[in-house]
């Protein structure tokens, strides 16, 4: 990789920073700065989830020991998320990157403008809602195809629509966190097979590292400033970078 290793521990300080004040668009936020960068769909989506591997089994076992994952909404999540995953990961290695590039940035912006619409529509209800039934699978099998092939998505589809739907916050973004680190190695896996590893080390490892720097600082951040206006914010910055790459994308071809 020609790209100093500096700019992708950049990227994951950034992404985590988002992830941890939020609880979600680790994915999305750092595909987007990894594709502005000039990074392949495929390299970008596979790199984002080996580090998430990492990071959702450390957030994961977080909140199990704290109690936070609902064993109901896991069990409804895991296996269709894993399966749409793996799907997703496979379309995506499977299609020329350049040719692909250009539609993930569309729905890249897609899912910016869908994080700034929960920021105005996110009302927890007063009683949270605790029936999981079927349409939560297909929400996961969706979820996860979508996280693969954008190289994020898992937490703006997944947690932000159960909780919009009235699932209990808490509980939600533990149950969908725990679950992301199958899912997150399930692609892991698919895309190693596929495209190998050791091109992409630089790129996993300033995830990695950015990552870990950010965690703390997040937590932080996390007490200072509303939800609301972090959401506005990263989809803003989503909307902006991923219009920069579609720009770009035309103007090469």
């Amino acid at each position: 990789m020609e790209t100093n290793i500096i700019l992708f521990i950049v990227v994951g300080f950034l992404a985590q920073m988002i992830d941890g004040a939020l609880g979600m668009a680790y994915g999305v936020s750092s595909n987007t700065f990894l594709l502005s960068l000039g990074i392949p769909p495929a390299a970008a989506s596979a790199s984002v989830h080996m580090a998430e591997v990492v990071t959702t089994g450390i957030s994961g076992f977080s909140h199990w020991k704290l109690g936070n994952v609902n064993w109901k909404l896991v069990r409804r999540l895991l296996i269709p998320g894993v399966i749409g995953g793996i799907i997703g990961a496979y379309v995506l290695t499977s299609i020329d990157g350049d040719i692909i590039k250009p539609y993930i940035a569309v729905y890249l912006l897609i899912m910016g403008g869908v994080i700034i619409y929960k920021a105005f529509t996110m009302i927890p209800r007063k009683k949270p809602d605790e029936y999981h039934g079927p349409r939560i699978s297909i929400l996961g099998l969706i979820g996860g195809f979508c996280d693969a092939v954008g190289g994020g998505g898992w937490g703006p589809v997944v947690t932000s629509t159960l909780v919009a739907r009235g699932k209990h916050p808490l509980t939600t973004i533990g149950s969908v966190n725990f679950t992301e680190f199958f899912v997150a190695l399930g692609q892991s896996i698919l895309f190693i097979i596929a495209l190998g590893f050791g091109e992409y080390w630089q790129i996993i490892l300033g995830l990695l590292i950015g990552g870990a720097i950010a965690a703390p600082i997040a937590a932080k951040l996390a007490q200072k400033l509303p939800a609301k206006t972090l959401m506005i914010i990263v989809g803003t910055v989503i909307i902006l970078l991923s219009i920069r790459t579609i720009y770009l994308t035309l103007q090469g071809a």
